[in-house]
């Protein structure tokens, strides 16, 4: 039977996306089914042959446990102070970088050299600058008397919001981009009758600006909030979870659980609770997001 250009145009479709779906099969989903398997067992690399099945005993084992209690606070705290702050100094920015002028552009341009550096340079970066003996910063805070004499990193009370000032001088600048180019996109008539009808700048914001910025300001708080909850990079090469577990998150946590206590099973379901968690505040934001915007467009 022949056949028609129609179901050849879909057979040559389907074997132009097979290398990506089967890539993304094997780096992505067949590991976390292989995570999702050994968090059901109790599985040691430095006894393997001691693993047996215990169901959802190490689930139980993570809430059960204080320390890793205090890992999931931690995150959380992490990720909703960075990212409202953020979001805040985001939308702000954008708005002064609105106006399409030269230095403007300049401005943006040299604002995202922060988000070009990778995580883990930037916490050596701030670990050098903060440090109590010879850090640019620590240093002077030490003498003057501000915080710790041993510094901020090395201080309970203080190491978690250095951490969350890190993540917003690093990540702002992408909050930045994302709200500026929702901001490009509004449409001018609308703003523009809003200022003929002498609606006054706040006006503006909160009933026109706002409420058609909803989409973008939702892709902003769920990317960020997403990445951030799973920070590791600058946490490991500052505290390293310390002290005392005050800087504790559950990236962490995991890593150190698989890679330096072997405890894989254990490991596996911190990381499968880490990404149920990241689908929950996902969800979460979507459903507030939709919330607000039927109450203020009425659709």
């Amino acid at each position: 039977m022949r056949t028609t250009f129609s179901d050849r145009r879909k057979i040559f479709l389907f074997l132009m996306a097979a290398p990506a779906v089967l890539y993304v099969a094997a780096v992505g989903l067949w590991p976390l089914a292989q995570g999702i398997g050994y968090s059901f067992y109790k599985y040691n690399l430095l006894r393997p042959a001691r693993t047996q099945f215990v169901g959802l005993q190490n689930y139980v084992d993570i809430f059960a446990d204080a320390s890793t209690r205090t890992a999931i606070l931690n995150t959380f705290q992490f990720t909703l102070f960075s990212v409202a702050l953020q979001l805040v100094l985001g939308f702000a920015l954008a708005l002064l970088l609105w106006r399409d002028s030269r230095f403007n552009r300049i401005v943006l341009a040299f604002l995202l050299i922060p988000s070009t550096i990778t995580p883990l340079v930037v916490g050596l970066i701030f670990k050098a600058m903060l440090g109590a003996d010879y850090g640019i910063i620590g240093f002077f805070l030490a003498e003057a008397g501000i915080g710790p004499r041993t510094g901020l990193l090395t201080d309970a009370s203080t190491a978690l919001w250095v951490l969350i000032l890190i993540d917003c001088w690093e990540w702002t600048p992408l909050m930045t981009l994302i709200l500026l180019a929702g901001l490009k996109a509004l449409p001018g008539d609308v703003l523009e009758a809003g200022r003929v009808d002498g609606a006054t700048g706040w006006q503006r914001f909160h009933m026109l600006i706002l409420p058609l910025m909803l989409p973008s300001i939702f892709l902003a708080l769920t990317l960020r909030s997403m990445d951030a909850f799973r920070v590791f990079d600058s946490v490991f090469v500052t505290t390293g979870g310390g002290p005392n577990d005050s800087t504790n998150t559950l990236m962490m946590l995991g890593v150190k659980e698989g890679l330096q206590f072997f405890n894989v099973g254990f490991a596996s379901a911190v990381g499968n609770v880490t990404l149920l968690f990241i689908a929950l505040i996902a969800t979460g934001l979507l459903l507030v997001v939709r919330r607000a915007d039927v109450r203020i467009n009425g659709k």
